[in-house]
């Protein structure tokens, strides 16, 4: 699968991919032979399984930040814990920033009482959601998406971002298995919109068809930020901790 291949098939599938977040596309296509590299996508099976579990979460770059405007019936069907009443919703109604920290404050990571819940909602490529998962993130790519958690959104960045997430989940062996229920599980922890996750790995087997994929030995690493945006103090020995990561991974894989 030459790059272009991918380029093409993205602009196909993505029709609206430069809605929420210009030049999105392009970036994607851009950084796509180093990032596929960088974490051993190098298959179109692979690919496949990547890209429909990124196009189903951010509906093919159109839905790419946690929209938390909700009423406050449907808090209650949402959170049914949190908000018994539609008393207790109503002060959250219209107010995303509230709920946001209302909902994932005392978990993930998020501090309560601050501004974690909201800071780290979910983005990207795979709503990448919590304090811990955007520190997870860092530490694997080298971007400092804790003190800056948009660069998830910047599009130089962005198939980085999804596909590491895809790699921290635990989806790799699952999808060199064509499993696409345990790669659901492992990305989303269960198994919300799996006949669309299913949909979107058929389209994207077909648009990348058979063909190896070739990545061309000098492509510079897309995870090197760049003076905007310097890496985060955790980047140091990234290629050895994902290593490490990854034999745990198919040590798992192989128990089961």
């Amino acid at each position: 699968m030459p790059q272009s291949s991918f380029g093409e098939a993205l602009l196909r599938l993505w029709p609206n991919g430069d809605r929420a977040v210009a030049g999105l596309r392009a970036g994607m296509i851009a950084s796509a032979p180093g990032v596929f590299h960088k974490y051993g996508i190098t298959t179109p099976l692979l690919a496949a399984h990547v890209m429909a579990q990124i196009s189903h979460e951010c509906g093919a770059g159109t839905e790419v930040i946690e929209n938390l405007n909700y009423s406050a019936a449907r808090m209650m069907q949402v959170w049914p814990s949190r908000f018994p009443s539609l008393a207790s919703a109503k002060p959250y109604a219209g107010n995303a920033r509230a709920l946001a920290n209302r909902v994932y404050n005392g978990r993930m990571g998020n501090v309560i009482g601050s501004d974690d819940g909201w800071n780290f909602r979910g983005r990207g490529a795979v709503q990448t959601t919590g304090r811990e998962g955007y520190q997870r993130l860092a530490e694997l790519t080298g971007f400092d998406v804790v003190n800056d958690p948009a660069l998830v959104n910047d599009p130089r960045y962005f198939l980085a971002c999804g596909v590491a997430d895809f790699i921290l989940c635990g989806c790799l062996p699952f999808a060199m298995a064509d499993d696409v229920v345990g790669v659901t599980k492992r990305l989303n922890g269960g198994t919300i919109g799996l006949a669309a996750r299913g949909q979107w790995l058929a389209q994207w087997k077909a648009a990348l068809g058979t063909q190896p994929v070739i990545v061309p030995t000098d492509t510079p690493n897309p995870d090197v930020p760049t003076a905007d945006h310097p890496p985060s103090p955790q980047s140091a020995s990234l290629t050895s901790l994902l290593g490490k990561f990854i034999e745990a991974i198919f040590a798992i894989f192989r128990r089961s």
